[in-house]
């Protein structure tokens, strides 16, 4: 079983997919986190080196929208896998057995459709932007410091693409539930009710305060 987030694993195939795909989705994740913490950095440059040395950062805003793909996509998939978006709980929450997996199928399936189109579209937003034959490969470039384009471009069909592989899945495990009716499916989040939210919230404030314990008898 999966910690927090309520995903059950076993020694499957299915199962083995899931955590190779987690792997890659943590790690983009974390590209994520760590492009918001650069933002950071880059405005207290910004603003520091214009009340100190009446110099800000050349392109700040240049820079801000390369930044805002890898911030707004690249940890899509790592909360789908979670089930960190928002949803109808309360209505989901109520079905139970195969009633719940066909809704969830008919879910994933029309999502996945979205981000097959979104792909194709982001795809075809990068391709025009980008050219081998061009200065730095870019046909378009920021308006002040004239950053290339495309890499940002690039980075929404690569995270829409990791969520499609989630997706398709997520898709294959709700479709085998259905089959075999499992009361525990595995690869895909669980729907949890409010005490059994609760409990997991409980756990982990006592896992940081055991932690916190620990350091400070050491």
């Amino acid at each position: 079983m999966a910690g927090s987030s309520l995903v059950l694993s076993d020694d499957s195939t299915l199962s083995k997919i899931d955590r190779s795909l987690y792997a890659v989705e943590k790690q983009l994740a974390l590209l994520s986190g760590l492009a918001v913490f650069s933002l950071m950095l880059l405005a207290v440059w910004s603003v520091g080196g214009r009340n100190i040395f009446n110099q800000p950062l050349p392109g700040y805003v240049d820079w801000i929208e390369q930044a805002m793909p890898l911030i707004a996509f690249m940890g899509v998939s790592f909360t789908q896998r979670d089930g960190g978006h928002i949803r109808m709980d309360i209505l989901v929450g109520a079905l139970k057995g195969r009633p719940l997996y066909i809704a969830e199928i008919i879910t994933t399936l029309a999502m996945l459709i979205l981000m097959l189109l979104l792909v194709w579209g982001t795809w075809s937003h990068f391709s025009r932007s980008f050219d081998f034959a061009m200065p730095m490969w870019s046909r378009d470039s920021s308006m002040d410091i004239s950053l290339p384009l495309w890499p940002a471009k690039l980075l929404a069909p690569v995270a829409f693409g990791v969520l499609v592989l989630r997706l398709v899945l997520q898709l294959v495990a709700y479709v085998r539930a259905f089959i075999r009716n499992d009361d525990t499916p595995i690869a895909v989040p669980l729907v949890a009710d409010a005490a059994t939210q609760a409990a997991m919230e409980a756990e982990q404030l006592t896992g940081h305060d055991d932690t916190s314990a620990k350091k400070d008898q050491n």
